[in-house]
């Protein structure tokens, strides 16, 4: 009797997952609007593959802020590097700048002390994206990956860091980290200081009169650069991305710590392949989240036959997420090359057209495909162990949500 009530419980629970997931989807994508091609932008535009150059860099602008600091991390830690950090943000808003800090409600470690010295510190400060009913599972895989930070309304932020002592390679599992993020200036940064006041707005149910919104738009110079800021939720990021690679004639690279792009993706990649664009993806050879690789598996042999080559990095964790197309136009952001970033969470990415300033991330990428990539051969997918193969058929199984 109590094996059979256990059943029934069981059954009645993944039955409730399954039915609140599909109609959370189902609501979640009606309210999705048609796809619009973002502006193009000038705008100037520094590249980071370093942690420590990234907050060294951050922290300076910071304390240069006269107005404000609006901040956005998926995953923000009170660690060594996350308290350096709020105590940067509190210093200044003892000073007068106005500072907005959201975090996501499952990637965040903030303890309560932390959050009680931000509020004593005039800082304000909101959770995006908590569970909700009456789609409770839905939700909690519905999560804000965006990672912003705009200062002053002239200087912005946008890439693959979040705030945690293992992105600057401290984790001694995990080991030094590779990421990539983009300090931009210019005309760009209207379009994320825009997506943050869109996110704080919906993550702390509060309004921003026109007069104060008015503030954080000022006049904004042109730079070199062609730029576009591409927000996503949970859709057009597949769309974004799909239309790019199309635009490939010669080359196409990609990196990215989860690769599970779909039958659909993975074939617009093998028809490149075919008409003669040489395509080469990078992945983390040690994943940090589980069964993540093992859902990546199914589309290596296809794509190994098709002639791309693929490396795992072994040099550390590789958590960049870029696309570089041809010689001329890179997307570097928040999305990964996966189902979850395709048609669930909340994305964005920066797309910038410039030849001489493309080569930059272009000749990084190769040293660690080349120097610190191993191969993924026919040979290693065949002779995985049995554990391996079951390992991959659960991982197909719940991939979307991965």
């Amino acid at each position: 009797m109590f094996l059979l009530t256990l059943f029934i419980i069981l059954f009645l629970l993944i039955a409730w997952m399954a039915i609140d997931i599909w109609l959370g989807s189902k609501k979640h994508q009606s309210a999705i609007k048609p796809y619009k091609e973002a502006p193009i932008r000038q705008s100037n535009a520094q590249f980071f593959s370093q942690g420590d150059r990234l907050f060294d860099d951050l922290f300076k602008e910071i304390s240069q802020a006269t107005n404000h600091i609006h901040m956005y991390f998926y995953i923000f830690r009170d660690d060594h590097i996350g308290m350096k950090m709020l105590t940067n943000l509190m210093k200044k808003s003892k000073q007068g700048v106005t500072v907005r800090l959201v975090v996501d409600w499952v990637g965040s470690k903030i303890s309560r002390r932390s959050l009680k010295q931000l509020k004593d510190a005039g800082i304000s400060f909101a959770k995006a994206n908590p569970p909700s009913f009456p789609y409770l599972f839905y939700t909690l895989n519905e999560r804000n990956h965006r990672k912003i930070t705009v200062i002053d309304g002239k200087t912005a932020y946008i890439g693959g860091y979040n705030v945690g002592d293992e992105y600057l390679g401290r984790d001694p599992k995990m080991g030094p980290w590779r990421d990539y993020h983009l300090k931009l200036q210019g005309e760009a940064v209207y379009d994320l200081q825009k997506q943050f006041l869109y996110d704080w707005q919906r993550a702390s149910k509060s309004k921003i009169s026109p007069e104060k919104e008015s503030l954080y738009y000022p006049p904004l110079p042109q730079g070199p650069l062609k730029v576009q800021i591409v927000p996503t939720n949970g859709a057009h990021a597949k769309e974004t991305i799909m239309s790019l690679i199309h635009r490939a004639k010669k080359s196409l690279m990609i990196g990215t710590p989860y690769f599970i792009p779909g039958a659909d993706m993975r074939d617009a990649i093998i028809d490149l392949v075919k008409k003669g664009v040489r395509v080469k993806i990078l992945i983390p050879k040690e994943p940090d989240h589980p069964l993540v690789k093992d859902a990546a598996i199914p589309y290596f042999k296809s794509l190994l036959e098709a002639g791309v080559e693929i490396r795992q990095f072994y040099k550390g964790f590789y958590h960049s997420k870029v696309i570089v197309i041809d010689d001329d136009i890179v997307d570097i952001g928040t999305a990964n090359f996966d189902k979850r970033s395709f048609h669930l969470n909340h994305e964005v990415n920066c797309i910038i057209s410039d030849e001489q300033w493309i080569r930059q991330v272009k000749d990084e990428i190769e040293v660690d495909f080349y120097q610190h990539g191993e191969k993924i051969t026919m040979d290693l997918l065949d002779n995985r162990t049995l554990l391996d193969k079951t390992k991959e058929k659960l991982a197909t199984t719940i991939s979307p949500l991965l």
